[in-house]
């Protein structure tokens, strides 16, 4: 249900400047890693992260919110701003999200190790796994037509497939491939054959446009593993970084400790509880969206950051290769459609290759990405620095994590 919106009150905790036991250079690393060399911060960081997460909620962007940024071990703001609002809930430790686009990241970083254990290779036609992919067919027109370049591993990992979103906000008709139709299939297995019988925008590799590329990668490591694809990310990522709170789920306490969801969107505005969810997140669902299913909570995708701002090294151990993180990050489109100037894509996350139109102060080589409710996440490798922020709210707005960089940088 929804709730009316009452003035704002602000209930909040910060960590300010505390140090962590192990930075990126732990045991048997330090011969990996450099020392940062990246762009200096603000040196009014802390109390200017902190005045963008009291001002969302007073302009009413988003409801209770919660961010931090870490630097080479050290956690330089940590804190969470609840908005007291009647239907809203306070932000704790144990508050899970949906994180829905910030889901691809973890589905390409687990599609980079199947590639280190050289299961395919890029350039491989992804029917070549997954033979319902070879009779591909191209929109022309009012009708389709054979697809003449047979759709690539490397073109899902970039969203250069053509396949798109074909409900993103609208209920999803029955015969597309949406993962807001989850309860409609049985497995990834079954949403991989629908996709394959839909015909995309245009010729693979051809163009960019985002979409469902990687709800389709995880049905192809599935077959590459012969594992469902919640298992192989516990076992590839999960498992070695302590991500104990990251699941396609909500079984048990979980749905309780669920965010609700703030919603200001023309007339319509509020909290809901359930009613918007869109995926289901049943723990007896198999169909495992590694675009767009996972949910998490602060200090488990804290952990992921953590692993990607270190090149590839969390705590001491390897996880990802120098070769798969530069891979991840090499440009395959220059320009993301309506995103600031200079903002490319890798594989499924944003590059700054021009910082200067942003004019926050964040250095060229920062990537990252987004979740559809508002969680955001930066990897500045130069500075060996993360800043990660989680809400629950729509719409959606890039403009967040560019008033956060802002703040960090002094831009």
């Amino acid at each position: 249900m929804l709730f009316p919106m009452h003035s704002s009150t602000i209930l909040s905790s910060a960590l300010l400047l505390l140090s962590i036991a192990t930075g990126c250079a732990g045991p048997g690393a330090a011969q990996d890693i450099a020392t940062p060399a990246g762009a200096a911060t603000s040196a009014t960081l802390a109390q200017d992260v902190r005045a963008v997460q009291e001002a969302l909620i007073e302009e009413r962007i988003t409801g209770s919110n919660t961010a931090r940024v870490w630097r080479d071990g050290e956690v330089l703001y940590e804190g969470v701003a609840n908005s007291g609002r009647e239907g809203d809930a306070a932000i704790t430790d144990e508050t899970l999200f949906p994180i829905w686009s910030m889901s691809k990241p973890i589905t390409i970083v687990a599609m980079l190790l199947l590639h280190e254990q050289g299961l395919f290779e890029w350039d491989d036609p992804v029917a070549k796994y997954i033979p319902a992919f070879g009779e591909l067919r191209v929109k022309d027109g009012d009708g389709t037509r054979p697809a003449v370049e047979p759709l690539r591993i490397q073109h899902l990992m970039t969203h250069r497939s053509g396949y798109v979103y074909y409900s993103l906000g609208t209920p999803a008709l029955h015969e597309w491939p949406s993962p807001a139709n989850q309860g409609r299939f049985a497995d990834l297995a079954e949403f991989v054959e629908v996709a394959a019988a839909h015909p995309v925008e245009f010729e693979p590799g051809s163009e960019y446009a985002y979409g469902i590329n990687q709800a389709i990668l995880g049905g192809l490591a599935e077959v590459l593993t012969d594992k469902s694809f919640d298992v192989v990310l516990e076992e590839l990522l999960f498992e070695p970084l302590g991500m104990t709170e990251t699941s396609f789920h909500l079984g048990g306490d979980r749905r309780g400790r669920f965010q609700p969801l703030y919603i200001n969107s023309g007339a319509l505005e509020g909290f809901s509880r359930g009613f918007l969810d869109e995926l289901n997140y049943d723990p007896s669902s198999r169909a495992f969206f590694g675009g767009e299913g996972l949910v998490s909570c602060m200090a488990d995708y804290s952990k992921f950051c953590e692993m990607l701002a270190c090149g590839g090294v969390f705590r001491g151990r390897r996880i990802l290769s120098e070769e798969s993180l530069a891979e991840m990050t090499t440009l395959s489109t220059e320009q993301i459609p309506g995103m600031t100037e200079g903002f490319g894509m890798g594989f499924s996350v944003f590059v700054i290759h021009d910082a200067g139109p942003e004019r926050s102060g964040a250095p060229d080589g920062v990537f990252g990405w987004a979740g559809y409710h508002n969680t955001h996440f930066w990897i500045d490798p130069k500075s060996r620095l993360y800043g990660l922020f989680m809400s629950r709210a729509r719409e959606f707005t890039f403009d967040i994590p560019t008033r956060l960089r802002r703040a960090v940088y002094g831009g």
